[in-house]
């Protein structure tokens, strides 16, 4: 590996961290109105939802979308597990599995 190379990946790794960091340090500092904060609850569940459907669907230019086989059948176990357990790890863990043997086993 060049200098060249690790100079790049140490880079994009830093401007990857930043602005995932620096909002943090600035806003542990602040007091947020209430409102903010209670804006700030949604917005975990909004983005995990928008990638959800997103990787739910196929888009082709001019098409309608069409779902995408693998995913679909590894989310309703995997809602099943949310449902349930209520516990982010737990999701995380069983998706990961899910998938791994649709894939292991159907494709």
């Amino acid at each position: 590996m060049t200098t060249y190379s690790l100079l790049i990946i140490l880079g994009s790794g830093l401007v990857t961290w930043l602005p995932r960091v620096i909002p943090f340090i600035l806003v542990r500092k602040l007091q947020l109105p209430d409102i903010v904060i209670r804006f700030l609850s949604y917005v975990p569940i909004c983005i995990l939802t928008a990638l959800l459907v997103q990787n739910l669907f196929v888009a082709k230019l001019g098409e309608f979308p069409n779902f995408n086989v693998e995913y679909c059948l590894a989310a309703m176990p995997t809602i099943i597990v949310a449902v349930l357990t209520r516990n982010l790890m737990w999701i995380v863990v069983s998706g990961m599995a899910f998938m791994a043997m649709i894939r292991y086993f159907l494709i």
